[in-house]
């Protein structure tokens, strides 16, 4: 992926987050951790979202040490990489050489691991205050230690003198809005998976399991040059549609049911995420077609709300009294129900259980909190739905958008999200 990237960027990124930095600062961060699969087994490698943020660096066991304050240059930025051996690229493939781990993050300094620890007991003797990465998003699970995690423990029994300050909330908050290569590498991530939705209306039909769908979206997703997918996709058919995350993709597409896709391409480590709800005979119900058109109303008015200026919080308490009014006319509760209901429990969330939006870029759920103003340069999702589980039904729409200063502009532009389009599409044969 060398030919991919642009160090330029890599050196911005860094430049933004040593600005932030307090004076007389170490930085710490090491790549993810080559994850044990079985025996001698491992599952693919995928980089750190940080640690790519800033180094562009792709390879496991390496280590990105910054000290923009310390008096000699060459031990303000340093790069720790596994060294090239032999008898190992036998087996696994050449590594990365100094120069080239150079040419990709822009760093001049780049040493053999054999050498992190004595460079960084120069540094640390200049520097008073360590910023350490750890775990920020809500959705991870506290008892998975990352490899930062176990090795800043270790740094701080080590070095306990040093004040220790948290990378996270400076690095979610620089990652939140995308320099021009970062959107280039999102907008073919949204390209890719654009062309694999419509692929896929000619091959959806009744009687065909919801994994061989799947393995078309695989299949679709490396042919076209993504790297595969951003996350695990949803081919919920059904009632199972009505599993947000529903993963198991185990049963048959039936005649008459709506089936929900949720997916999206990686591109060079950036996601996409689109979610399409289709008939799997190629044509709606008309109840199913209400219900369609009605989540595509929310969508087209909640997009408009997606502005600079605006927050999450904001949107989803405008979108949740939108859904009011369309439930009432849907059927769903009426409007006495409403004014009955408990506040801790209101009924716009039987049907509408998650939010509207989430941050997306490195990772497909970006660290970003309902009340972060929205800003020229974030990407998020624009993701209405409705779900009824006693009419096995559930829909939902979702693309990708760029705030801009005017408003915003939907990356996943020309992805079929009309009911008529998609059946034309689904019988242009």
């Amino acid at each position: 992926m060398e030919d991919k990237t642009k160090f330029s960027l890599f050196v911005r990124n860094r430049r933004k987050l040593a600005e932030k930095m307090l004076p007389s600062s170490a930085l710490v961060i090491h790549s993810a951790d080559h994850m044990p699969r079985n025996g001698d087994q491992f599952f693919p490698f995928r980089q750190s979202s940080d640690f790519f943020y800033l180094t562009g660096i792709r390879q496991e066991k390496s280590i990105l040490v910054l000290c923009p304050d310390h008096p000699d240059r060459s031990r303000q930025e340093m790069l720790f990489i596994l060294p090239a051996r032999e008898e190992t690229e036998v087996w696994e493939g050449r590594k990365l050489s100094p120069e080239a781990a150079s040419r990709i993050s822009g760093i001049s300094a780049v040493f053999p691991l054999n050498l992190y620890e004595s460079r960084l007991h120069e540094v640390m003797l200049h520097s008073r205050h360590i910023y350490l990465n750890g775990v920020m998003h809500y959705r991870e699970p506290d008892e998975l230690l990352t490899r930062d995690e176990r090795i800043s423990r270790l740094l701080l029994e080590k070095y306990p003198l040093h004040k220790p300050e948290p990378l996270a909330p400076v690095i979610s908050e620089l990652r939140l809005q995308k320099e021009e290569e970062e959107l280039a590498w999102i907008r073919k991530a949204c390209a890719i998976t654009s062309g694999i939705f419509h692929h896929l209306l000619g091959v959806i039909k009744p009687g065909l399991p919801e994994y061989v769908i799947e393995a078309e979206m695989t299949r679709e997703c490396l042919a076209r040059g993504a790297e595969g997918h951003a996350f695990l996709p949803v081919v919920a058919s059904g009632a199972n549609a009505c599993v947000l995350h529903y993963q198991a993709n185990r049963d048959l597409c039936r005649d008459g049911e709506l089936l929900l896709l949720d997916f999206g391409a990686e591109y060079n480590l950036y996601a996409s995420d689109c979610s399409r709800t289709v008939p799997v005979n190629g044509r709606f119900t008309s109840r199913q077609r209400e219900l369609y058109r009605s989540v595509l109303k929310i969508y087209r008015e909640a997009a408009t709300l997606l502005v600079p200026g605006a927050t999450l919080e904001e949107v989803n308490r405008k979108v949740r009294a939108l859904w009011e009014e369309e439930h009432i006319r849907l059927g769903l509760y009426t409007g006495k129900d409403l004014k009955k209901q408990d506040p801790a429990r209101p009924l716009c969330r039987k049907y509408f259980p998650h939010g509207i939006s989430h941050f997306m870029g490195l990772d497909v759920h970006e660290t970003g909190g309902r009340h972060v103003v929205l800003k020229e340069g974030m990407v998020l999702t624009c993701e209405p739905g409705i779900y009824i589980p006693e009419e096995e039904v559930g829909i939902r729409l979702e693309n990708d958008l760029l705030i801009t200063p005017e408003g915003n502009e939907n990356l996943m532009d020309g992805t079929a999200m009309v009911p008529e389009e998609i059946e034309n599409l689904m019988h242009k044969d």
